[in-house]
């Protein structure tokens, strides 16, 4: 019966009698009955077993707030300060009594204040009543109290249905997390855990022992995991935001970090800190954002006012284990901060540049080791900071630059690289470009340092080797990165009559001599002055987290400063005038805002659209206010258009404003919010294609965003890639339908039930995991345009011969397509060379580096399948007049055989996989381009046409769906590479002999 009665609230009073009227006895050995473990008369707490009875025995206010004092040593007979929690049995014990019967009753009391105190009391008393509650409870143990009550209240509230659910759960939930928060609140929060957690103990065994556990607790992942399961429990629009931090992955790394750099900071380098610390760091480095927890110790270490470079290398640098994925952050996060965004276009020394390999310097300088990290950077297959600018590079070489060895190592090892045939071929032409640019700088301090061994080494088998294997390459960068090279070291070396000159107007275009110029670059490490005085305080993008509820209505109400004087009204009686019947009046209500019965939710002080890009940034960082988020949304694409060519507004505040566009959060549910995001992020693109495309494709792979968000970045560069080419990207908003369903039926199982075919028709199966997008309608389009008239000749075939036609399928195709269609344009080979270079170039060489990650995101069926249709989408909007069309081609057609593995068993990638190929058939469509393809990629097209003959067997169509779509394309790419092997066999059969 007792589940059937649940108390609807509980109410303390004082009790009127000062002692219990019932207490427990027992006979001594001597037979006197004594009292046991009766409470204390005179409320005075005088040991450890007086606190356990007092809280045991439901005190008033006055009492728990006098047991606290005992027990945090601020008592009245006692005001040293020290905690009498010392680890042990009876700590424990009052710490559980603390989290599991006082909190629940007391804790919003001790927050606000006892009724005791009257209105007149002031804030101090009531936080410093708080403040001795979490001071007891603000150490592992009482973490791990919290924890364990969270979790209980949690199982029980998901093992209950929601109508027979207690109504007091989700109260001391979120009562708990926020007690939570307060233990964990500040940036001393870590160390004064700690602190009190070893409180008596003296000998290093134990103190090692709180300190793995405080670490575990920390960084095992399992309160920030609690505190996400609680999180989803109640509703978080009523916690506050420190209570909601908890479960956030970001945000407790920046704590974390903000607590480990106060702590190094203010640490006398104790041994006990030195061993905590670098542990703590380690661990963190775990929790998933490296990168993050590596900048914000860089910020507060290396860039203060007062920076300690030693207290940075003791606490990140002193593992071996981890030093390298710290230099190599640290490296990146300097990139992004300071150097991308310079113009160096000579070679003449920058003092930024000079200023961030002086932080390098002094970082690695002590230890050979990190040295090797730096020298590794500038020769690794992903390395030497692929999609930043010159200036990381610049830097680091000024670091390496002066000792004679590590200059030495970095150049030998450049050259074997550079003319590696497997790294020609296979390699993103964006990473050889940027290796191109090590090897230069590098060969240029080493002449300065000793000619004779520059010499030696361009008179070796390995620099001949490098540059015959460059000029006999097929694809046109690759030649001339090795023409660049040649003449530039044959410069260094030779006098003007023996120097190499190859007489190519390609060497004499102004990025050829920007390159050859990286030979005279000399930079010094200089002070680091330079970068405090430009360092500000990291701007926090909008995390890739759950958005919240929609607040359907948010109206604040106005702050009223200053009364105006009011009018007079004075009533007049108009029952005389009759001259006004002819006036219309307004129409009431003519203000949506002035709609609401309640005249006090009406907005007065209403939100001005932004006209500056400044203030559209203001208004997209305010977060909390509905009006300018929707008003900042709405007016973006716009703005940014217009501001585009007007000044420097959208150039100087592009990385931020992409930022935000990037990672915002759609928290009040606005009406077309992704669509008013995608619009912007497009207007910016537009806007600074030559930054904005190599930024969106690297914050694609590297970003902390989730998979709506990163496909939100694919869609944007696609039809921004579209936008720049002239394309229409509003013709291609309708949902584009298959040729062959306008065939007939018998028509349509003639062109797919090729032999080795099937007719099983089996159910649809939809494998997306994300929306439908413009991306998909595009490229419905493109695979229309495709097998349109491949459908047309299969319907001639099987109709017999043309002879006894009035009109064949190709016929009224070719002439319904010139009356149609709209006449494609020749694309500028401006244009197109800016899509090769800022659009599909950074995403195929981000995407091979992310390929080497051990957890690569992009190979997510849904993802992996909108980034293929992206590449397919670029290289057609590129069109067939690109210059670089054979170095694209090569490089999509080495990235599709590399992911083949990853498009089987998903009918969604195998399609995207299908739509990118036929893009680049399609391109490449004419008889030279064919030719060259078989001629300089024969294994490739022979390889292809054997895989996609496989999917197309093991594909059942004829279901109307995405099966079916596949299997057209698939039948459609092997018309066309047959066609192509037969008409080109002998200049195949080299690459024939050798592939089974």
């Amino acid at each position: 019966m007792d589940e059937l009665l649940t108390p609807v609230s509980t109410t303390y009073r004082a009790s009127k009698v000062e002692e219990p009227l019932l207490t427990q006895v027992s006979q001594s050995s001597s037979g006197q009955i004594t009292k046991k473990h009766r409470k204390p008369s005179s409320g005075e707490v005088t040991s450890l077993d007086d606190a356990i009875q007092i809280l045991k025995s439901q005190p008033e206010y006055e009492e728990l707030t006098a047991t606290l004092r005992y027990l945090t040593g601020t008592g009245k007979s006692d005001r040293s300060g020290t905690s009498r929690l010392v680890s042990g049995p009876k700590s424990a014990a009052i710490v559980q009594l603390l989290v599991t019967d006082i909190a629940a009753n007391y804790w919003p009391l001790l927050v606000e204040g006892s009724l005791d105190r009257g209105p007149a009391a002031d804030a101090e008393a009531f936080s410093s009543d708080a403040a001795l509650f979490v001071r007891c409870i603000r150490s592992i143990t009482g973490i791990n109290a919290l924890l364990a009550q969270i979790k209980a209240f949690t199982q029980e509230i998901k093992s209950q249905p929601k109508e027979d659910r207690r109504p007091d759960l989700p109260l001391n939930l979120r009562l708990l997390l926020d007690l939570l928060a307060a233990v964990l609140y500040g940036d001393e929060a870590v160390r004064t855990i700690w602190s009190a957690s070893t409180v008596g103990h003296t000998t290093d065994a134990q103190i090692k022992g709180q300190s793995q556990a405080l670490v575990s607790v920390l960084t095992s992942g399992r309160l920030q995991a609690t505190a996400a399961e609680a999180l989803e429990q109640v509703e978080s629009e009523d916690l506050r935001k420190e209570s909601r931090g908890i479960g956030d992955g970001l945000e407790y790394t920046k704590w974390i970090g903000r607590n480990i750099s106060s702590w190094a900071s203010g640490s006398s380098n104790d041994h006990n800190d030195m061993e905590i610390l670098p542990t703590l760091f380690q661990r963190a480095l775990s929790l998933g954002y490296q990168d993050s927890l590596i900048s914000l110790l860089a910020e507060s270490l290396l860039l203060s006012q007062d920076p300690r470079p030693d207290v940075f290398s003791q606490l990140c640098l002193r593992q071996p284990a981890i030093s390298r994925k710290v230099l190599l952050g640290l490296v990146k996060f300097l990139s992004g901060r300071f150097l991308n965004r310079l113009d160096l276009q000579t070679s003449k020394p920058d003092a930024t540049v000079s200023a961030v390999a002086g932080l390098l310097k002094s970082i690695v300088t002590s230890e050979r080791s990190r040295q090797d990290v730096l020298v590794n950077w500038c020769c690794s297959t992903s390395g030497a900071g692929l999609g930043d600018g010159i200036g990381i590079r610049r830097a680091v070489l000024a670091v390496l630059g002066h000792e004679r060895d590590l200059i030495t190592t970095v150049l030998e090892r450049s050259l074997a690289q550079f003319g590696d045939e497997l790294y020609i071929k296979h390699t993103p032409i964006l990473q050889q470009d940027v290796h191109a640019q090590v090897l230069l700088l590098s060969a240029g301090y080493l002449y300065r340092i000793s000619p004779i061994k520059l010499t030696l080494l361009l008179r070796s088998s390995t620099y001949l080797t490098a540059i015959s294997n460059r000029i006999a390459a097929t694809q046109a960068r690759a030649r001339f990165l090795g023409m660049v090279v040649g003449e530039s070291l044959s410069t260094l070396i030779d006098d003007k009559q023996k120097k190499l000159d190859f007489h190519m107007e390609e060497t004499d275009t102004e990025e050829a001599q920007w390159l050859k110029g990286l030979t005279n670059v000399t930079d010094e490490a200089g002070p680091i002055s330079g970068l405090l005085s430009a360092a500000e305080p990291l701007t926090s993008t909008p995390k890739a987290a759950t958005p919240a509820k929609r607040k359907k209505t948010v109206k604040t109400q106005p702050k009223i400063t200053t009364m105006s004087p009011r009018g007079i009204i004075e009533e007049v009686d108009s029952s005389e005038d009759d001259d006004d019947d002819d006036l219309v009046p307004y129409a009431k209500a003519s203000d949506p805002e002035d709609s609401d019965d309640d005249p006090t939710l009406i907005q007065r002080n209403k939100v001005r659209p932004p006209v500056y890009i400044r203030t559209l940034i203001e208004y997209l960082r305010d977060t909390e206010t509905y009006d300018k988020q929707k008003l900042a949304l709405q007016t973006a694409p716009t703005l940014i258009r217009r501001k585009a060519n007007y000044g420097t507004e959208v150039s100087s505040h592009a990385d931020e404003l992409a930022g935000l566009l990037a990672g915002i959060q759609d928290k009040f549910e606005i009406e077309n919010y992704h669509d008013l995001r995608l619009q912007s992020i497009i207007a910016l693109i537009v806007a600074q294609p030559k930054t904005m495309g190599p930024w969106f494709a690297r914050t694609f792979f590297e970003g902390d965003y989730s998979l709506t968000q990163r496909s939100t970045i694919l869609v944007a560069v696609g039809l921004a890639g579209r936008e720049l080419a002239g394309f229409d990207v509003s013709e291609y908003q309708s949902q584009a339908s298959f040729p062959s369903k306008q065939l007939p039926s018998k028509m349509e199982r003639l062109f797919i039930n090729a032999p080795g075919g099937t007719d099983a028709v089996p159910a649809r199966q939809n494998l997306k995991a994300l929306p439908p997008t413009a991306i998909h309608k595009i490229a419905d389009s493109l695979t229309s345009s495709f097998l349109a008239p491949l459908a047309a000749e299969a319907a001639d075939a099987s109709t017999g011969p043309d002879a006894l036609k009035l009109e064949t399928f190709t016929a009224r195709y070719k002439s319904k397509s010139k009356t149609s269609r709209p006449r494609v344009r020749a694309i500028p080979n401006t244009t197109a060379a800016l899509l090769s270079a800022s659009f599909f170039s950074p995403l195929t060489a981000h995407f091979t580096a992310a390929l080497r990650s051990s957890r690569a995101l992009v190979l997510n069926p849904s993802l992996l399948s909108l980034y293929l249709q992206t590449l397919g989408i670029v290289i057609h909007a590129a069109g067939p007049s690109t210059l670089a069309l054979p170095q694209l081609t090569s490089e999509l057609w080495d990235l599709l055989l590399s992911v083949r593995v990853h498009a089987v068993g998903d009918l969604g990638a195998t399609r995207g996989w299908m739509i990118a190929l036929a893009a680049l058939l399609e391109v490449n469509e004419g008889d030279e381009s064919m030719r060259r393809i078989c001629q300089e990629q024969g294994r490739a097209v022979v390889e292809t046409r054997e895989w996609v003959g496989g999917v197309f067997e093991r594909t059942r169509g004829e279901d109307g769906g995405e099966e079916n779509e596949v299997k057209m394309l698939a039948a459609g790419i092997l018309i066309k590479l047959s066609e192509a092997v037969e008409r080109y066999q002998a200049l195949l059969m080299g690459d024939l002999v050798g592939f089974t």
